[in-house]
């Protein structure tokens, strides 16, 4: 359980530092990324661990990573890109 736990927190980084490298310019602070892929990985394997119970370890992992990629993806701001009065009419 503890591998788990620790896998799905490297996960968590590894989806982060992916988010930041793709979407630098929409996401807040680096810190903020990392702390919340790093929780939303935990959340995830927690919730899997507590469905599937023990001896699922990459059952778990699996699903992890999309807990921690939702997380990441809330923190996602919308870009600059703004429609002109003239181009909505």
């Amino acid at each position: 359980m503890i591998l788990e736990f620790l896998g799905s927190a490297v996960l968590g980084l590894a989806l982060a530092w992916l988010a930041l490298r793709s979407l630098p310019q929409r996401l807040p602070s680096r810190r903020t990324v990392f702390a919340t892929g790093t929780l939303g990985a935990l959340f995830g394997a927690f919730l899997m661990h507590s469905v599937l119970g023990p001896g699922h370890a990459v059952a778990t992992l699996i699903g992890a990573v999309p807990v921690g990629a939702v997380t990441i993806s809330l923190l996602v701001r919308p870009s600059n890109h703004r429609l002109s009065r003239s181009a909505a009419a």
